[in-house]
């Protein structure tokens, strides 16, 4: 975990040993994926949508949603809170590809952004950008609608 927040020229060689050696292993491979979405790093939202190709990530499998998507989300504020607003366009991105096929997971995972009035005036309006791109989705499912309207509406 320590190795995957630096620019250490052993950091990829070891993740991938590691990968290698428990792969076969689901929660292991889980605790994997959730490592490195939580990486403190320039990079690491680009490495997170890099991972969203890996094998062994299935988005139709919410623990590996979980792990990757929600870890970066809920668990990288730094990453996540990028001034540039990457991160919330990215969270939205999932949340409204998810809907479609489970609704209860990309409902969640739009908790991340409904706390905006707890940051800055930038980022608060970021957030609710990307509240107000979810809330537009056509065909937006209810569980995903109630969650975002709330945080949209209601804080």
């Amino acid at each position: 975990t320590m190795l995957s927040h630096t620019h250490h020229d052993a950091r990829d060689e070891c993740l991938a040993e590691f990968y290698d050696k428990w792969q076969l292993d689901p929660l292991v491979t889980d605790k994997w994926f959730s490592i490195q979405a939580q990486a403190k790093r320039r990079e690491t939202l680009d490495e997170v949508i890099a991972l969203l190709k890996h094998p062994a990530y299935n988005r139709l499998n919410p623990n590996k949603v979980r792990a990757l998507v929600g870890s970066f989300s809920h668990n990288n504020l730094v990453c996540f809170h990028a001034r540039n607003g990457d991160g919330y366009r990215f969270l939205a991105n999932q949340v409204i590809e998810l809907d479609t096929q489970n609704p209860q997971m990309a409902a969640r995972l739009v908790n991340a952004l409904i706390d905006w009035k707890k940051f800055d005036e930038s980022r608060q309006k970021l957030m609710r950008n990307e509240l107000s791109r979810i809330l537009d989705t056509p065909k937006l499912s209810k569980n995903t609608y109630e969650i975002a309207d709330k945080g949209l509406t209601h804080q």
